[in-house]
């Protein structure tokens, strides 16, 4: 059976943040992911996931003024002081967190502009952040992410991301698939899992109901096939990684609205004893 980590940013919103860590421990989550930790001290994080015996397995790198619209910093030339200070920044959250991947998001392409220059800059800021991740003993994730939901997305298609990571060679540079985003953009998922898993390149995966981005038994994918086409490759392959939840619970944040979505992860758990 996959091991699922629950997105403490989308689940659980019926719930103040700080009180999600102990929601999630309750219906069975042992580890959870973040967007975006650092409006909380991480000593308080720290404590929450101490607390609740959960690990923090992923979180992202600051991304530059999010309510302005940024999107990321790493390929947007001339910004690579502001990306420096914002990855060490997300460094010492992990330290303090104990989380071993960190996701770098790449920024929004300008309107009409050459590609060449951010992505040079993109490659030129992911191998340095590859080199400090590697002395602190962590990962860095690159996402592809569909431009429906993020028009202008430097990055979409998983062949771009693992091209990115072979060029810089970096062990501790890899690829985070959202099996959402390449429903969105891709299709052909279960082909793609088994291209790709093997490789040793994927450091994390993340699942959401396609197209609403709603639980994962609703929607056009059929996941039940997908995490036997996962446990598969697994087994085969020594792939460990964890399955972020980011999803959207479907009744908002009604109360009980995640944990009453969770018959899925219910339903695999009794299929798997």
């Amino acid at each position: 059976m996959p091991r699922f980590a629950a997105n403490l940013t989308l689940l659980y919103n019926e719930h103040p943040f700080l009180d999600r860590f102990a929601a999630a421990a309750r219906d069975g989550f042992r580890a959870v992911e973040i967007l975006f930790p650092y409006a909380y001290p991480a000593a308080e994080l720290a404590a929450r996931l101490r607390d609740h015996g959960l690990q923090a397995v992923l979180f992202n790198a600051p991304p530059g003024d999010f309510e302005a619209g940024e999107r990321g910093l790493a390929g947007l030339p001339g910004r690579e002081a502001d990306f420096r200070a914002a990855f060490e920044r997300a460094l010492a959250y992990a330290e303090r967190l104990g989380c071993p991947r960190i996701h770098v998001m790449a920024g929004l392409a300008p309107a009409a502009t050459d590609r060449a220059p951010l992505m040079a800059a993109y490659e030129t800021n992911l191998a340095w952040a590859a080199a400090q991740a590697a002395s602190a003993g962590r990962e860095v994730l690159i996402e592809p992410i569909n431009p429906r939901d993020m028009p202008g997305y430097l990055l979409n298609r998983q062949a771009d991301a693992h091209a990115i990571v072979q060029r810089i060679s970096a062990p501790n540079l890899k690829v985070q698939m959202d099996l959402y985003h390449c429903q969105i953009v891709e299709g052909d998922v279960a082909t793609k899992l088994r291209q790709y898993l093997p490789t040793g390149r994927v450091g994390h995966l993340q699942i959401a109901g396609v197209p609403e981005r709603h639980e994962p038994d609703t929607g056009e994918l059929n996941y039940a096939y997908l995490f036997g086409v996962i446990d598969e490759l697994s087994a085969a392959h020594g792939w460990t990684g964890w399955l972020g939840c980011e999803y959207r619970p479907a009744r908002g944040a009604a109360a009980g609205a995640t944990s009453d979505g969770l018959g899925w992860m219910s339903a695999l758990s009794a299929r798997s004893t």
